[in-house]
């Protein structure tokens, strides 16, 4: 009873419910929420750090930037929601705070707008060479069962597209990446597609910041190809999986364009199904039926595998991080 009471009385305030209502729409900075509540960021960052002693509020650090959102898990995330639920939708208060943060979402829609135009020739010079994305995405929904698989991780998710296709299909979704540019557009496609149980995070790929076993499927898609150890990578990848988990691994077969190494920072120049199938076994990956999808003149080839719960996937070390254009889902 004592512990309900605590978190009953972090969030008995007009501030901190209204930063409990704000954080139930997105995640937020200090600096947008002392946007929307016209007061100190000290004062604010007081209420936040109240609000996430009780439970109430999850907090994630991205390079300088912190995070928040209303908590996901526990006693105190299921309180939270039903506090939030409990605030009247015609409250004046509320209203008014809901309208600041549209704006910032607007703002946040002009700036991912922005990038894309000055970065569209990049994307769309790579996409001509390929089949369409439409066809990749159908591929990997026909290896999604439509029941969903549970909790998603995306590696290297860059804009979030992964999680827009596939996140209809699990109960949770995370998507991690290192560029912090990429990651800002992610946040506001997921916002924009209502994806609430979509989220992302900026972290290392080949050191992921979660728990041995924590998700039912992850998948890689456009990023090996920028990995300075992929091997290193898809024993990583195993390593978060539970067992039965499912890997996809969506990338190119070998071929020759050198202009992709030179000009776009590809380390590698695709990979045969026998060097990934290979990789999969070491990190404890059944490998299912490989799907190729040709392409003029880049074929792209998707390599379903299944951990097995056996071998001994090795802890991810520290390598030289992928260039921007390692994100997957890198498009408009």
């Amino acid at each position: 009873m004592d512990d309900l009471l605590a978190i009953l009385k972090a969030a008995a305030e007009t501030t901190r419910l209204r930063l409990l209502a704000l954080c139930a729409h997105g995640e937020l900075t200090v600096t947008e929420l002392t946007q929307i509540l016209g007061q100190s960021q000290p004062r604010v960052s007081r209420h936040l750090k109240l609000l996430c002693d009780a439970g109430l509020l999850d907090r994630f650090r991205e390079g300088t930037f912190a995070f928040y959102r209303l908590a996901e898990r526990g006693a105190s995330a299921d309180l939270a929601r039903v506090l939030v639920a409990a605030i009247p939708a015609d409250d004046p208060t509320l209203t008014l705070d809901l309208e600041r943060l549209e704006a910032i979402k607007r703002s946040r829609s002009e700036a991912a707008a922005s990038y894309f135009r000055d970065n569209a020739a990049r994307w769309h010079e790579i996409r001509s060479l390929h089949v369409p994305e439409r066809e990749v995405e159908e591929a990997l929904l026909r290896l999604i069962p439509e029941e969903g698989v549970g909790e998603l991780l995306d590696i290297g998710t860059g804009t979030g597209r992964m999680l827009e296709v596939l996140g209809p299909r699990s109960s949770r979704a995370v998507g991690i990446d290192q560029s912090r540019e990429m990651l800002a557009i992610a946040r506001t496609k997921l916002e924009d597609a209502a994806l609430r149980h979509c989220h992302v995070r900026q972290a290392d790929m080949y050191q992921l910041p979660f728990p041995s076993g924590s998700f039912d499927a992850a998948v890689v898609h456009q990023v090996l190809h920028f990995a300075e150890a992929p091997a290193d990578l898809l024993a990583e990848a195993a390593r978060v999986l539970k067992p039965g988990g499912r890997l996809l691994i969506v990338d190119f077969a070998p071929h020759g364009l050198e202009s992709l190494r030179a000009e776009h920072a590809h380390r590698r120049l695709g990979f045969s199904d026998a060097e990934v199938a290979a990789w999969c076994r070491q990190a404890g990956l059944d490998c299912g039926p490989v799907v190729h999808l040709p392409g003029e003149p880049l074929t792209v080839s998707i390599w379903p595998a299944v951990r097995t719960g056996q071998g001994a996937p090795k802890q991810g070390k520290p390598s030289a991080t992928p260039s921007i254009l390692s994100t997957s889902g890198a498009q408009p």
